[in-house]
C-alpha cells in the first residue's frame, strides 16, 4: 500500500493531459512557493519540468543554460501570478463532486467533522493524482509534527483542529479510513495510507457504495455448509452461545466479541458462519490477503476491521476476524509478548490499542485463531465467550464423511476416514471436490482409492498418519474371548462394566496376545464406539502440547460416550523416579489427572508393564495379563480357522499346534492375512506357518512333527 520515496520516475503512469482540478492545482503551488518545495524539486528532483508545466508554467521561457538559482528565481517569476490567482478564489474551490459527495455520506456516517473531511478529500486525490503526489516529494521526509503543519498550510485549516482530526481520538484514525506511519520518516503520500489501495479509485467514482469502499479488505462471507446439529461435540456452549449473541443482538450490546480457537480444518469458520444465519444476520470477513493474493499485516486488518465496524453499523450483521495471530502477534506488533517491551511505553501503548478496539466495537464478532496459546492472557479474558472446536468426534466424523462422499465412495471407506481423528472437515471437504472433479475419468473401483490418496497427502505433509483402507477397528474375522490366556473372565468382565458404565483396565503381555483386539471386542459389546489413541499419536516435541493432547483425548471419550484405547501406553506412563526431564513428569501427572476424572471405560495396554509408574498402576481397577496360548485355546482357535477358511483339522496338525509354546492370537491373524495372497494348502501348512512366527520370539524352541 506504500509507495516508497526511493520510487523512480519510470515507475509512474504518464502524466494526464486533461486540465488539473483547480483546488489541486492551488495545493501545488503552496507546496511549491510558501513551503518552499520548488527549490527541492529543482534540487533533487528529477524530471520536475513536466509537472511545472502542468501547473501553468511556460517552460521554453526558462533558459535552460542558466544556474539552478536562476531558474528558480525564473520560475518564481512565473508561478507567483498564478499562486495569487489562486489564492483570491481559494474559498470558491472544492474537490471533484463525487468526492465531496462520497466523504459528505461517510460524514454523515462515521461523524466526520469539516476537518477530518477536508483531509480526507487530500488525502484521496493525493493517492489519485500523480502531480500532487509529485509536489509533495518535494517536501521530504516528515516527522508527525512536521506532517500535521504541512496539513495546516497546504489545506489552510486551523493548527489545532489538523491536530485533532490527525489524533488516534479523531473519527479518522478510529474508522480506519486513514492511518498515520509513525514507525518513521516517509513523504506525505507514504506518511497517510488509506484504507485500502482501492480506496481513492473507489471515492471519487459518483455515488460510491460503502461497501464498495471497503473492497479488498472487508467481503461477505460464504453461505454454510453444515447445520448446528452439526456440532453435539461442543455440548452446552452452543446453546449458550446462541442464546447469548440472541440476547445481545436485541439489546444492540456494544463489545460483543466471541472467540473460537482450535486445530486447523475443525470448523470455526463454518460455525460462525452458521450461527450468523441461525440469527438471521449476514455474516462478512476481514481478508488476510488482497486481490493480488499478497498477505495484508496485521495492522491494516486492524484498520479494515475498524471502517467496517463503522461501515456496517447496523442490525443484522456480524463480522469475523480469521487468523487474529497476525494482529495478536507478528511484525505489526513486534515483540508483544516479550516482557521488556510490554512494559514499555510503546508495549502499553499496543496493548492499549487492541484492548481499546474490543471493547468499543459495535459490530458483534468472530476472532478465529489456529494456536491460542500464543495469546497473552490479557486479551483471552476481554472476550466474552471463549470456545474451543476440536477435531469432531467420530460419530460427527461419519456424518460429515457421509455427506462429503458417501455417494462416491463405499461405506468401508467411509468408516476408514471417520476413524482419523486428525483428518479435518475442511481436509475432507476439498478431497471430495477433487474427486468430483476427476471421478468422470476413472474407473468406478478407483474412486475409493483415490479419495484415500488425496486425503493422505494432506495428512503426510501435514506430519500426521495416513488413514488404510482397511476398517482400523474391525475384529480379526475369529474372535472370541475364550481364545485369550489371562486368568480373568473377560466376557464376565465385559458384563459388569456394562452393568457399572465405568472402568480402568490395563491390559500387559507378549505382543499380539489379544490386548487391543478384546479392546475392540469390549466397545461393540458395550455398543459404544472406539477411541483408539497412541502414545505416538499423543506425545509431541512441543512444550505443553503432549498434555493438551491426553486431556483433548479423554474429553473426546467423554463426549462420544467412547471407550477410549490407549495402546503402548507405556511410551506414557514411565516410572517418574527415572525422569531426567520435567515434561516427563508432567505427562504422567496430566495422564493420572485425567484417568482419576474420567466417568467412562479406559483401556490401557502395553507390552512393558515393569516399566510403568507405580502410582499410575495404583489407578487401574484391573491389571491383566494376556500370555501365550494355552494348548487347548491353541487347539480351539486352529480349529475355528479351519472352519472359517473351509479345511478339515487332522488330529496331527491339532497335536503339533498344541506344543507351540509362544503361540498367539496375533500369530493366527497374520498368517491368514499373508493366506490372501500366499495361499496355504490346508490346516498342515497352517501350523507350519504359524511355527515359523514362532521362532522368531524369544521363547523356548519346540520340535514341530507329525504323527
Amino acid at each position: 500500500m506504500r509507495r516508497s520515496h526511493l520510487d523512480c520516475e519510470s515507475d509512474r503512469p504518464a502524466a494526464s493531459t486533461t486540465q488539473l482540478d483547480p483546488i489541486v492545482q492551488l495545493w501545488i503551488l503552496r507546496i511549491l512557493l510558501p513551503l518552499d518545495g520548488l527549490h527541492r524539486l529543482l534540487t533533487e528532483g528529477v524530471g520536475s519540468m513536466p509537472l511545472l508545466e502542468r501547473v501553468g508554467l511556460r517552460s521554453r521561457d526558462i533558459d535552460d543554460e542558466a544556474t539552478t538559482a536562476t531558474r528558480e528565481r525564473q520560475i518564481k517569476r512565473q508561478l507567483k501570478p498564478l499562486w495569487d490567482r489562486a489564492e483570491r478564489s481559494a474559498s470558491e474551490l472544492t474537490a471533484p463532486q463525487a468526492l465531496t459527495d462520497n466523504v459528505a455520506r461517510l460524514a454523515a456516517l462515521v461523524h466526520l467533522s469539516e476537518t477530518e473531511c477536508r483531509i480526507l478529500e487530500f488525502v484521496c486525490l493525493l493517492h489519485s493524482v500523480r502531480e500532487l503526489d509529485d509536489a509533495a516529494d518535494a517536501l521530504g521526509h516528515l516527522t508527525t509534527s512536521k506532517l500535521q503543519s504541512m496539513l495546516q498550510h497546504i489545506l489552510a485549516l486551523p493548527g489545532d483542529a489538523v491536530k485533532q482530526a490527525l489524533s488516534s481520538r479523531g473519527q479518522l484514525m478510529l474508522s480506519g479510513l486513514i492511518k498515520i506511519e509513525k514507525s518513521g520518516h516517509y513523504q506525505l503520500s507514504g506518511k497517510l495510507e488509506l484504507l485500502s489501495e482501492q480506496f481513492a479509485d473507489t471515492i471519487l467514482a459518483p455515488d460510491a457504495d460503502p461497501m464498495a469502499l471497503l473492497r479488498g479488505v472487508v467481503s461477505r462471507s460464504a453461505p454454510p455448509t453444515l447445520r448446528l446439529d452439526d456440532y453435539p461435540h461442543l455440548g452446552l456452549n452452543l446453546p449458550m452461545l446462541l442464546a447469548y449473541l440472541r440476547e445481545t443482538q436485541t439489546q444492540q450490546r456494544p463489545g460483543v466479541n466471541v472467540l473460537l480457537y482450535g486445530p486447523p480444518g475443525t470448523g470455526k469458520t463454518e460455525l460462525s458462519r452458521t450461527l450468523a444465519q441461525e440469527l438471521g444476520c449476514e455474516l462478512f470477513e476481514i481478508a488476510y490477503e488482497d486481490e493480488d493474493h499478497d498477505p495484508i499485516g496485521g495492522e491494516d486488518r486492524i484498520q479494515a476491521f475498524r471502517a467496517a465496524q463503522r461501515f456496517l453499523r447496523r442490525e443484522q450483521i456480524m463480522l469475523l476476524f480469521d487468523e487474529i495471530e497476525d494482529v495478536f502477534q507478528g511484525d505489526s506488533l513486534p515483540g508483544l509478548f516479550g516482557a521488556a517491551f510490554l512494559r514499555s511505553g510503546a508495549g502499553r501503548r499496543c496493548k492499549g490499542w487492541i484492548n481499546q478496539t474490543l471493547e468499543g466495537n459495535t459490530v458483534p464478532t468472530f476472532w478465529l485463531t489456529n494456536a491460542v496459546a500464543n495469546l497473552d492472557p490479557a486479551y483471552i479474558r476481554r472476550f466474552d465467550f471463549v470456545l474451543e472446536l476440536p477435531v469432531p468426534p467420530q460419530s460427527v466424523r461419519q456424518r460429515i464423511a457421509t455427506a462429503c462422499v458417501g455417494e462416491q465412495v463405499d461405506a468401508a471407506t467411509v468408516r476408514a476416514l471417520a476413524a482419523s481423528d486428525v483428518l479435518a472437515p475442511a481436509v475432507l471437504t476439498r478431497a471430495g471436490a477433487v474427486l468430483r472433479t476427476i471421478d468422470a475419468r476413472l474407473p468406478p473401483e478407483q474412486s475409493a482409492p483415490a479419495l484415500l490418496q488425496l486425503v493422505n497427502n494432506t495428512l503426510q505433509a501435514q506430519g500426521h498418519a495416513t488413514i488404510a483402507a482397511h476398517d482400523s477397528s474391525r475384529l480379526p474375522e475369529v474372535y472370541d474371548p475364550a481364545y485369550v490366556h489371562t486368568d480373568a473372565d473377560l466376557a464376565a468382565l465385559a458384563d459388569g462394566i456394562a452393568r457399572s458404565g465405568s472402568a480402568r483396565l490395563c491390559l500387559y503381555g507378549p505382543p499380539g496376545t489379544g490386548k487391543t483386539a478384546y479392546a475392540r471386542w469390549l466397545a461393540q459389546r458395550l455398543q459404544r464406539p472406539l477411541l483408539v489413541k497412541r502414545a505416538s499419536d499423543l506425545l509431541s516435541k512441543w512444550l505443553g502440547e503432549s498434555e493438551r493432547n491426553i486431556a483433548r483425548a479423554f474429553q473426546e471419550a467423554e463426549r462420544e460416550r467412547a471407550v477410549l484405547l490407549i495402546d503402548e501406553v507405556d511410551g506414557l506412563l514411565q516410572e517418574r523416579r527415572g525422569a531426567t526431564h520435567s515434561w516427563e513428569v508432567t505427562q504422567v501427572n496430566e495422564l493420572l489427572t485425567q484417568m482419576e476424572a474420567f466417568s467412562g471405560v479406559f483401556v490401557a495396554t502395553t507390552n512393558l508393564v515393569r516399566g510403568l509408574d507405580q502410582a499410575a498402576l495404583r489407578r487401574f481397577d484391573l491389571k491383566a495379563k494376556l500370555d501365550y496360548l494355552r494348548p487347548d485355546q491353541a487347539q480351539a482357535l486352529l480349529r475355528a480357522y479351519g472352519l472359517h477358511l473351509g479345511w478339515s483339522c487332522t488330529d496331527a496338525a491339532q497335536r503339533a499346534v498344541a506344543r507351540l509354546p509362544s503361540l498367539t492370537p496375533g500369530d493366527f491373524a497374520a498368517v491368514v492375512r499373508r493366506h490372501r495372497f500366499a495361499p496355504l494348502a490346508d490346516a498342515t501348512a497352517l501350523v507350519r506357518a504359524l511355527a515359523d512366527e514362532c521362532t522368531l520370539k524369544d521363547a523356548p524352541k519346540a520340535v514341530l512333527g507329525f504323527v
